[in-house]
């Protein structure tokens, strides 16, 4: 096989079948085989324009693997010993010609090898990274060979016409028939860790000096457990049954050792009620008034309590002297209050509502968004097959598929949305790499979008791209570059993306920095235009083929928050409705006679009551939109509701405080003494509301803590329209129905008003039905001993059970939970956790890379040759390869690592310049060949032949460029186009990766080096990548004395389930603590603050174990439900201990289960 004979229809050289013998070369030809085959001394088997052709072959290699010098040598050599070695008849067989133009021509050849020598070269070149894609270059020059066979298969296969590859077809084979004359190939192989020639350890990592990482290797988490027989529990679960026994155990000998002075106190206190009763049915059949009987006082009162009880009898008397002035007073402060909803403005924006100004994730956000670019906007499309009768999903790769794509991708293309008078098209806002076309990733830019190329090679070209995407330039996209299956299919096993059940269409958007809220405004006119196309137009059209789709746009979830938002309104309608008429049945009396039910009911007080409830609402709400504060979502949706439970409460207490008086007495006293007896305990309750809301501000993750400020001032003015307008309004109902006027019309009157007047707080009515059973079932069980030990240790061990149970909480916020449940994003979300194969992209961000020659930061930061062993590229290639732990799915794209390539003198077909010192570009782009605009080729024109090489090896400083050399040949790197003679261009996939910003001085500011997480499907996978990454990051920082953090998008969100508990426990311990100290003020009791706390506690420890029984996560909101619980639970316990403390004459049920029935 010697010299060239003729030439393809495309141009590829045909070599000659001749036996000639090695000639000796000139000194110059000599020189040039030397240095591209060292190997190679003497004579040759080549001719000059043999070795141009090899040349110009392998310049498309030479980048990919000159990172590793070693594999890069060893790929070199493959191919001069088959064509310039003196030897080469001894294992190279021609073994098919034809005939071109009248001469015969090689069209296969056996090539023969050793099998060690095969296992040797790929394992030398298969870990060898091509960072540009985040692959390996075997996936571009093996086609994903796992073997040297396959490799050897892919090299060898004849290339189709127009197509890379040999023109001839070669066979490489190690076995051969001993007799024969054939010695196959066995030359030496360098290893790639054979430190003379200096692959890194991302590239070779069983390299010797490889073997060991800078970071601390993952350490399985081992959970502590009791093996008891064949039983096995958590040692957190034993310790809590082992101190709940004890517990049980001292409570149980606690109560024997007094159990003689236990019987003396219950038998003397199972006579009081009855005394009590007596002597209460005795002054009320008297109609006598008599305070002191009425509203007995405290023998120990707190100086607190009694200036209260003072207050409240005044305040009384004063009501109900002036009601009608205490009630249009107290209304005109929350109505002035609302005036401030004029500026009224709701905060719908993630990072606004869930990131704290202050975080690392916002902040490092800012950073990379300011100094390269935001991240940017998806548009997806899912379209899948559905499984039927148990078997599994179809494949949809199929013609009829394939051609929906086309119409599909037609109607996005043709779309246009009005934004300001102008129209918006896709190619307006799309993310466009090489400044001329969208990077729509799609199984469609295997035929570059292009439904002739597709009509002209069919599907087979899809499937044959699925396996050679990063080695044939016909399956590269209209922007040039290689497109992942992974990323464009889904729903398939393994490798086997033919099987793909679903096909993934992403539409990148260009994102911008937002200030003033409207930079972004075409993409999201677009966005929203796109919805719309697709539930009216494309949504039919895929069902009409017995397919699913799923959608979603950058603005959907906020746009499907604010629809939910609206939705609520109504739901928060219907509740005070149903509020409004429980408060109208149970504040009403029962009268003897139906008629009188029209006098008797409370259906304006109740109404009246409500309106009181959502004016504290809407004063909260006006008093911070007018300093400016925004509301949010879960103000609008929570607070009502909080309100309107404290609201009713108190409703209730008071008004059936009042009724409780005997009806003997004056209206003027019987308000002020129910205000003695209720007063001080809805004030104790509320303050502890107010302060436990407010405390819990110091949150600083904006939702919370505006939740917290809003709640707090509406839960006051609540409490001060209670304690005001709703007393002065019973004391007008009072009147009314004293006065036998009707309900809703005061302004008629019932003829006879004997038994209306009776039906108000008559002593003729019996109790309600909750009252007897309180008082005549449940009371006396609950005053049993035993009654009360169990009742106590069943609560005290659901208390322990819950702190098991909390244990298992997970952190995190379902995005379908938060979104409606019709909400089309619901069948997105579901699709892309099942159908996903690819992580988020994730960015390694370095601060102040100083590339200047006296600096380490290069060596520190590369991976490849001469590059340390521990640098920041070597150490994420590292970590890839232990996925299920560091979350990074491969190596980093490094534009450090192809900027050094680029320049290097082996990569000669990349950094090249003219003689005038301009730069040149590589042969296969213009000007150095002519374009052709029908086919797309280009064909070399000579422009470019005395281009040189930007560098000699003697123009380096140990293999790295000066300071100066850095400095003006990177913008030159940067604006280079990739191309198949040069793929280490770094315009489009470097563009936004670095800022070059006063770069001049030395120091680049910013520069990031991508790779991906794992395919993230769970809460918890967020939460623990994004931890994964911040310790590894840390510590890189720490070794290399640099300043480095990770960036992906959605850590800004999940950066707060980092310190989750520890917020949850501030919070809910803030609370618990200002709760007890507002107490233990007012009631100067530390047994009874200390009661009160151990039940809140109990009651949230409650709350979390069924949290975690049902599955809920712990988030922000539950943090804020947790608390709102609180201030609910506040309510029914300080009524019930005030009111066992004010009646402490009466300790059973008989005391204070008027209270309780209310509460």
């Amino acid at each position: 096989m010697y010299g060239i004979c003729a030439h393809r229809s495309d141009g590829k050289v045909l070599n000659c079948v001749n036996a000639t013998k090695a000639v000796k070369p000139d000194a110059l030809f000599s020189t040039r085989i030397q240095s591209l085959c060292p190997t190679i001394t003497g004579d040759v088997c080549c001719t000059v324009d043999q070795f141009d052709t090899l040349h110009q072959q392998v310049q498309q290699a030479v980048p990919f693997l000159v990172g590793c010098p070693a594999c890069l040598r060893n790929f070199l050599n493959l191919f001069c010993e088959m064509s310039c070695s003196p030897n080469q008849s001894l294992f190279i067989n021609v073994t098919s010609a034809k005939q071109v133009n009248k001469t015969m021509t090689v069209d296969g050849i056996d090539y023969y090898v050793t099998s060690n020598y095969g296992e040797e070269l790929y394992s030398s070149c298969k870990d060898v990274k091509f960072g540009t894609l985040n692959t390996r270059a075997m996936d571009f020059l093996g086609g994903g060979a796992k073997t040297y066979k396959e490799w050897f298969t892919f090299l060898g296969r004849q290339a189709n016409p127009n197509e890379p590859g040999s023109p001839y077809l070669i066979t490489y084979r190690s076995d051969f028939d001993q007799s024969s004359r054939v010695k196959p190939l066995n030359a030496t192989i360098y290893s790639c860790g054979d430190p003379s020639l200096g692959c890194s350890c991302g590239d070779c990592p069983s390299s010797s000096v490889c073997t060991g990482s800078l970071l601390p290797q993952s350490k399985t988490v081992t959970s502590c457990s009791v093996n008891m027989v064949s039983l096995k529990a958590e040692c957190l679960d034993f310790s809590l049954v082992i101190v709940y026994l004890a517990l049980l155990c001292a409570i149980l000998l606690w109560g024997l050792l007094y159990r003689r002075r236990g019987r003396t106190g219950f038998s003397s206190q199972t006579k009081t009620p009855k005394n009590s009763e007596d002597k209460l049915h005795s002054n009320n059949n008297d109609n006598v008034p008599d305070n002191h009987v009425q509203v007995p006082e405290a023998t120990s009162s707190s100086v607190v309590q009694t200036y209260m009880s003072t207050f409240f009898r005044r305040h009384g008397i004063f009501v109900t002297r002036h009601p009608l002035l205490v009630l249009f007073a107290s209304i005109l402060v929350p109505v002035i209050l609302c005036i401030g909803l004029i500026r009224f403005k709701v905060e719908t924006r993630p990072e606004k509502l869930w990131v704290s100004p202050g975080s690392r994730a916002a902040d490092e956000k800012q950073y990379f968004d300011s100094h390269l670019a935001p991240f940017y906007r998806i548009e997806q499309l899912v379209l899948a097959t559905s499984a039927s009768d148990q078997s599994e999903a179809p494949t949809i790769v199929n013609e009829n598929n394939m051609k929906l794509l086309f119409q599909i991708q037609n109607k996005v293309d043709d779309l246009r949305a009005n934004y300001s008078g102008s129209t918006v098209s896709l190619a307006d806002i799309c993310l466009k790499p090489l400044s001329t076309d969208c990077a729509t990733q799609s199984v469609l830019q295997y035929f570059q979008l292009d439904r002739k190329k597709y009509d002209d090679s069919g599907i087979d070209h899809a499937k044959f791209c699925f396996q050679h995407y990063s080695s044939e330039e016909t399956c590269l996209s209209t922007f040039q570059s290689p497109i992942d299956p992974s990323t464009i299919l889904g729903g398939f096993p393994g490798s086997n993306f033919s099987e793909a059940s679903a096909f993934i269409i992403t539409y990148p958007v260009n994102n911008k920095v937002e200030t003033t809220g409207q930079e972004n405004g075409k993409a999201v006119a677009w966005e929203r235009a796109y919805i719309n196309l697709v539930k009216d137009e494309i949504l039919p059209m895929v069902l009409a083929q017995n397919l699913t789709l799923s959608f979603s746009s950058e603005s959907s979830i906020q746009d499907e928050l604010n629809r939910e938002s609206t939705a609520d309104a109504i739901t928060i309608v219907i509740s005070y409705i149903v509020m409004f008429a429980y408060i109208s049945f149970t504040l009403g009396d029962r009268p003897s006679r139906l008629w009188s039910l029209l006098v008797s009911s409370k259906v304006l007080l109740g109404l009246s009551g409500v309106v009181l409830v959502m004016l504290s609402v809407l004063g909260s709400i006006g008093f911070f939109s007018a300093i400016g504060m925004k509301s949010t979502l879960i103000i609008m949706e929570v607070i009502p509701f909080l309100v309107l439970a404290v609201g009713v409460d108190n409703m209730c207490i008071l008004v059936h405080a009042v009724k409780r008086q005997p009806y003997g007495l004056v209206l003027e006293e019987r308000v002020s003494n129910a205000l003695v007896e209720v007063g001080p305990s809805i004030t104790l309750a509320s303050l502890a509301e107010v302060l436990a809301f407010a405390v819990s501000a110091i949150n600083p993750m904006p939702a919370t803590r505006v939740f917290s400020i809003f709640a707090a001032m509406a839960v006051l003015l609540d409490f001060l329209l209670q304690v005001t307008a709703f007393v002065a309004l019973i004391v007008l109902d009072f009147r009314r129905a004293e006065d036998g006027r009707i309900d809703c019309v005061p302004c008629a009157r019932l003829t006879s008003s004997t038994d209306t007047v009776a039906g108000d707080g008559s002593p003729h009515q019996g109790p309600h039905l909750v009252a007897r059973y309180m008082k005549d079932i449940h009371g006396p069980i609950l005053g049993y001993r035993a009654v009360k030990f169990i009742v106590i240790a069943a609560f005290v061990g659901l208390a322990f059970a819950s702190i098991a149970m909390t244990t298992r909480l997970q952190p995190g916020l379902e995005q379908q939970i938060v979104l409606p449940r019709n909400s089309y994003l619901q069948g997105y979300f579901n699709d892309l956790e099942k159908y996903m194969k690819v992580g988020p992209p994730l960015y390694f961000v370095v601060k102040d890379f100083n590339y200047s020659s006296a600096s380490e930061n290069t060596n520190q930061i590369c991976s490849i040759n001469q590059c340390n062993s521990n640098s920041l590229s070597n150490e994420i290639a590292r970590q890839s390869l232990s996925p299920e732990t560091s979350y990074i799915a491969k190596p980093a794209a490094s534009w450090l690592d192809d900027f050094l390539v680029w320049m290097s003198p082996e990569a000669f077909g990349c950094c090249r310049k003219f003689v005038n010192g301009n730069y040149c570009p590589p042969d296969d782009q213009p000007p150095c060949c002519q374009l052709d605009q029908d086919s797309g080729s280009c064909s070399p024109n000579g422009s470019c032949n005395n281009c040189t090489t930007c560098f000699l090896h003697s123009d380096l400083q140990n293999g790295r460029p000066s300071t100066t050399q850095f400095r003006e040949k990177l913008p030159w790197f940067l604006d280079a186009l990739p191309s198949s003679d040069c793929s280490k261009g770094g315009k489009g996939a470097y563009s936004t990766s670095l800022n070059l910003s006063g770069y001049e001085s030395g120091i680049i500011q910013a520069s990031a080096f991508r790779t991906y997480h794992t395919p993230l499907n769970k809460q918890t996978d967020y939460v623990n990548s994004l931890r994964a990454a911040r310790d590894f990051s840390s510590q890189v920082s720490k070794d290399l004395q640099m300043q480095i953090f990770p960036y992906s998008v959605f850590y800004i969100f999940f950066e707060q389930y980092l310190g989750i508990w520890k917020t949850a426990i501030m919070h809910i311990c803030v609370c618990l603590g200002t709760v007890f100290v507002v107490c233990f003020l007012l009631t100067s009791s530390l047994w009874a603050s200390a009661i009160i706390l151990v039940v809140l506690a109990m009651i949230v420890l409650d709350l979390m174990g069924v949290m975690a029984v049902l599955g809920i996560q712990l988030n922000a909101i539950s943090i804020v439900n947790l608390v709102m619980s609180i201030g609910i639970a506040v309510e029914f316990c300080v009524h019930i201990t005030h009111a066992f403390m004010w009646n402490h004459l009466d300790q059973t049920c008989g005391g204070y289960c008027p209270t309780f029935c209310k509460v």
